[in-house]
């Protein structure tokens, strides 16, 4: 499968349509970018900010331009404080030069006050660690996202709301039933709500797991639907085209140690995240 053509312009235009010119071009794989301690030592690299760097930056180098999406996993760099967060400054700061979008899985969420000031860390225009898009968590109310949802409209980013998660310890949450409806559902339409009438796609997705049955409706959300747990976590592809046919948007599966243990090799991380990409294609 070719996939080439000119890079979509980075901050032109809303998240939504930048997203599904990147899936266009490059398929819907997102790729995540984990440096846990585990992976580190499998590269043959230190457990420290230059471990991190080198790791993280072949990641960039490897695959930007040859996949949709990367989603960098803040807390593996956090882990290593002030060094490992200029780290993830130079991973964003490097992928806003390529075509693929950055996806920085943070899942902040709060209220009021506190709520801006994440906004302002992650989503502002000018946002010190400004990705395409960031996920959030809706747990304490989905409006209390919404200077989340303001911030990321005016700079042309986009949110991931996590409703049905792959835990088994989510099911208490997200499976409570609230006014006839599973929190996990209401979370769903709530994205759908503010994404109603947006073309392409609207900014604002969700995250479903794909290693079980998540009985939900998501015919409307007509946004993205990110679904991790794709590869080492149980989940094919086949398991994906069963669990999430009828989306009303964009189905972005997520993969990560399945790709990421091909390296410290680029090209054999790239041969990887391509083979992938491509039997998601053959399932389809």
């Amino acid at each position: 499968m070719s996939h080439g053509g000119a890079a979509p312009g980075r901050g032109v235009g809303a998240f939504g349509g930048r997203l599904a010119g990147a899936v266009g071009l490059y398929g819907p794989l997102c790729v995540g970018i984990d440096p846990h301690p585990g992976l580190l030592a499998e590269w043959g690299l230190t457990d420290d900010p230059d471990g991190l760097e080198r790791f993280a930056l072949t990641c960039v180098d490897a695959l930007a331009g040859h996949v949709a999406v990367l989603k960098p996993q803040s807390a593996f760099f956090e882990r290593h404080g002030s060094r490992g967060i200029a780290v993830l400054e130079q991973v964003l700061a490097a992928l806003a030069q390529t075509p693929t979008l950055s996806l920085l899985d943070v899942k902040r969420g709060d209220v009021g006050s506190t709520m801006d000031g994440y906004a302002d860390a992650y989503l502002a225009i000018g946002a010190p660690l400004g990705a395409d898009a960031v996920t959030v968590s809706p747990y304490l109310g989905f409006g209390s996202l919404t200077p989340a949802f303001d911030a990321a409209a005016d700079a042309g980013r986009g949110v991931f709301v996590l409703a049905r998660t792959s835990n088994p310890e989510g099911a208490q949450v997200q499976l409570a039933e609230w006014t006839g409806r599973t929190t996990a559902q209401s979370v769903v339409d709530g994205a759908g709500a503010r994404n109603a009438g947006v073309r392409p796609l609207g900014d604002i997705g969700v995250v479903v797991g794909a290693t079980h049955d998540h009985d939900l409706d998501l015919c409307a959300v007509n946004g993205a639907v990110l679904v991790p747990g794709l590869g080492a976590q149980g989940a094919g592809p086949a398991d994906i085209v069963a669990r999430f046919a009828g989306v009303g948007g964009i189905v972005l599966p997520s993969a990560a140690r399945s790709v990421l243990q091909a390296g410290p090799d680029p090209a054999a991380l790239r041969a990887a995240a391509e083979r992938l990409r491509d039997e998601l294609a053959a399932a389809a």
